[in-house]
């Protein structure tokens, strides 16, 4: 039986090698709730305005527009990526993002425990989704990945096939294995990268976080509306019958081991 690969992310020398990686990233915390201290300059302004009313418009103004250039900070970088379509950087500033609204014991900790996916924020997590999707014709993000893993029933080994983070084997025996990282993910968008192949999340300590983000309130609806999409329509013209064939055939012999 040939051995599986694994999917690693980027902070080691071969990140999706069978290597211990925890979705762990280099960056100083930042709280997305924080907001914006009161300059001196603003105390000043309220403690000598004649008009108190004009003070404390000026003060809501000045808070305002650091909270939005705040939020707007915190995402631009991956949409920089994506707008650029540099994939695999954005996949690694999506894994950056999810450790830093995750929370204070994520960043310390580096890298995020399923359960803390629950207090991320819808309009967080859609924030990243919607970048993804926007720039990717509809073809990378969660809720892309969602449509997909309800599609087979919720079942990982069939929805890592589909999304090809698993590839077939050349041996006699119908094997899959995971795809070693970088080299073969598909990081450029055309006809031939399957739906749902990014953002890649990982399944070190088993699928419990990418289940608690695929399952996030932040993308049910979304999917709800869109649950008529034909097989055909999610695969792109991946042999669907082939794929799910050989999944089932090889289940004797094929290890859930999903250590990305």
């Amino acid at each position: 039986m040939a051995t599986t690969n694994s999917l690693h992310h980027h902070h080691h020398s071969s990140p999706y090698t069978p290597h211990r990686h925890n979705l762990q990233s280099q960056f100083a915390p930042t709280s997305l709730s924080l907001k914006q201290p009161t300059s001196a300059a603003t105390f000043s302004l309220i403690c000598s305005a004649s008009s108190s009313s004009a003070a404390v418009s000026a003060v809501s103004t000045t808070n305002a527009s650091a909270a939005t250039a705040e939020t707007a900070t915190i995402f631009d970088v991956l949409e920089n990526h994506l707008v650029s379509q540099n994939f695999r950087q954005a996949d690694e500033e999506t894994r950056r993002l999810l450790i830093q609204i995750a929370g204070e014991a994520a960043v310390k900790r580096g890298y995020v425990f399923f359960s803390e996916v629950k207090s991320i924020s819808t309009e967080d997590l859609q924030a990243i989704d919607n970048l993804w999707t926007k720039h990717s014709d509809g073809r990378f993000g969660y809720s892309v990945q969602r449509k997909i893993w309800l599609k087979v029933k919720k079942d990982f080994t069939r929805f890592f096939v589909k999304v090809e983070w698993m590839k077939l084997l050349d041996t006699e025996v119908v094997q899959y294995g995971y795809r070693a990282f970088p080299d073969e993910f598909k990081w450029e968008l055309n006809d031939d990268t399957p739906l749902g192949h990014l953002p890649l999340t990982n399944a070190l300590r088993g699928t419990q976080l990418l289940k608690c983000v695929l399952s996030h309130p932040a993308f049910a609806a979304a999917t709800d509306d869109n649950s008529g999409e034909t097989e055909d329509e999610l695969n792109r013209g991946v042999a669907v019958a082939k794929e799910q064939t050989a999944v089932e055939a090889d289940k004797r012999v094929f290890k859930t081991n999903y250590t990305f």
